[in-house]
């Protein structure tokens, strides 16, 4: 396999600097003022995106526009005082999507409809295989890790968000894509194995750049407890036993025997598209296998609205087991009540002690490019609302 030249530099970085990484093992995530990862994209680099779909500036202009504002970002959550920072997913149009795309085996389609979200309809891009699913030591997401680890400093650590392997299944086999599936995997145990594969060489070339947490975003779980909404995306009878065991081979598979100093946590949400939202359901279908079952170190978990069901499921958390309440919402401006909020916190602690819980927003800001229905300066302010109240609750 050929390695790409930034991953050997970082490489002898991480050997030069081993003995200082080491010392920072396990205090990578969670932190008791979170965040889960996108942000609202400003209007300078929506402005330099569209300048590129049209023509009027290069490939080379856009990836400056978005390193600017990356900077920008990061300053901004240093600023607000939070111990993780991420570059706010601004160099993807979709949480998900682009990330699969730099795959290989795997090419950007366009399917007949989009994801049916409360209300709205997204745009109808896809991911759909063109071949055997494999590792790219290519993807640009790698060196997309590069830039932030570079610029975020020793004083907060960089995190990288990418999409579950469940998820990624889940998208090759909806509606049309189904029948690339067919082509290329006759075998579902070979796809299994190859996205499992793929998955963690990934993974390994981000620790190898440096990289100590990985967040793996999954709404599979979350639609798992709204028959309805899984009845619409399949159009067919589905068995929820079947896919549990299905998500946790994949998510499982992709994340086994990795480095002791990477940690490896999960978000699990009901769809967050322009303040909307996709499905409705508590934790209880998939509690036991969620929680139990799955080998994440902690969980960052949707409950800003009753739509998500009570804390009552977070008993089969296990006592080695993290969870960060999302009980901020990222869809609406309109500030939470402080004294509501560690209330909240208080009837979750009696499921998992209160110094396994942390707190932030119930999802990314703008999981799509387009983003939710708030300004910059009230995304901030629900930063700072996070971490007030993670001080009060916690000190």
């Amino acid at each position: 396999m050929i390695i790409p030249q930034y991953i050997l530099l970082h490489r002898q970085i991480l050997e030069i600097d081993k003995d200082k990484t080491m010392s920072t093992t396990k205090q990578n995530a969670p932190f008791r003022a979170d965040i889960v990862g996108s942000f609202l994209r400003p209007v300078a680099l929506k402005e330099a995106r569209s300048k590129f779909l049209s023509g009027q500036i290069s490939a080379e202009e856009l990836k400056q526009a978005e390193n600017d504002e990356i900077v920008k970002l990061v300053r901004k959550q240093k600023e607000a005082g939070l111990k993780v920072a991420t570059d706010g997913e601004f160099r993807r149009s979709y949480w998900h999507l682009d990330f699969f795309w730099g795959f290989k085996g795997v090419e950007h389609n366009v399917l007949p409809q989009g994801y049916i979200f409360h209300d709205e309809e997204t745009r109808a891009d896809s991911a759909r295989l063109c071949g055997k699913i494999g590792f790219n030591p290519e993807h640009p997401f790698l060196a997309h890790f590069c830039f932030l680890k570079d610029i975020v400093g020793d004083d907060v650590v960089p995190r990288q968000t990418i999409p579950a392997p469940a998820q990624f299944y889940a998208e090759l086999v909806r509606g049309e894509n189904q029948r690339a599936v067919a082509e290329f995997y006759p075998d579902k145990e070979e796809l299994f194995r190859d996205i499992c594969a793929a998955y963690r060489s990934t993974i390994l070339a981000f620790y190898d750049l440096g990289c100590r947490n990985i967040q793996l975003d999954d709404c599979t779980w979350g639609m798992l407890g709204d028959r309805n909404f899984w009845k619409l995306m399949t159009e067919a009878n589905y068995s929820i036993e079947e896919l549990q065991q299905d998500y946790l081979r994949l998510n499982n598979g992709a994340i086994e025997n990795l480095p002791d100093d990477l940690t490896v946590t999960t978000h699990v949400c009901r769809g967050n598209y322009h303040s909307t939202w996709a499905a409705s359901g508590g934790y209880e279908t998939v509690a036991e296998k969620l929680f139990g079952e799955e080998n994440v170190e902690a969980y960052y978990l949707e409950f800003d609205t009753e739509r998500a069901g009570g804390f009552e499921p977070l008993r089969f958390v296990p006592l080695h087991k993290k969870v960060v309440l999302g009980l901020i919402t990222s869809k609406f401006p309109q500030l939470e009540d402080k004294e509501y909020i560690k209330q909240r916190i208080a009837e979750a602690s009696r499921y998992v002690s209160l110094d396994r819980l942390y707190l932030s927003p119930q999802c990314g800001f703008a999981s799509t490019e387009e983003g939710n229905i708030l300004t910059e300066e009230e995304q901030w302010e629900k930063i700072a609302l996070v971490r007030t109240i993670a001080e009060e609750v916690w000190g």
